[in-house]
């Protein structure tokens, strides 16, 4: 949702198609590798203030990506995505949603 969301600030504010793909490269590649560890099962935490965070993530990428000059990034959005692939495959079950592990079994209590 965060790349989405700065592809679409960044079209909306005029920049051209490689500051677009940009944006959503930036905010996708900050995201590779989280847990989604809902504490309790709940998605207060971490599920919906992360995205609070990702809105922000957005709107960043898109400022950074309209003041980038095209092809000064290293990384393009088609390898963000093979990257995403291979790190939710690799990344063990416990983190996927289920709340078994990370802050789905630290935080219970509280």
């Amino acid at each position: 949702a965060s790349a989405m969301a700065a592809a679409m600030v960044a079209c909306a504010t005029g920049a051209g198609p490689e500051a677009v793909e940009l944006a959503a490269t930036m905010a996708l590649e900050h995201h590779l590798g989280m847990s989604c560890d809902p504490v309790g099962g709940f998605v207060l935490i971490p599920c919906i203030e992360r995205n609070a965070f990702g809105a922000l993530k957005a709107y960043n990428a898109a400022l950074l990506a309209r003041s980038e000059q095209p092809g000064q990034h290293w990384e393009d959005l088609d390898r963000v995505v093979a990257a995403m692939l291979e790190t939710g495959k690799a990344l063990p079950q416990p983190f996927k949603e289920m709340g078994t592990g990370g802050l789905g079994v630290t935080m219970v209590d509280c």
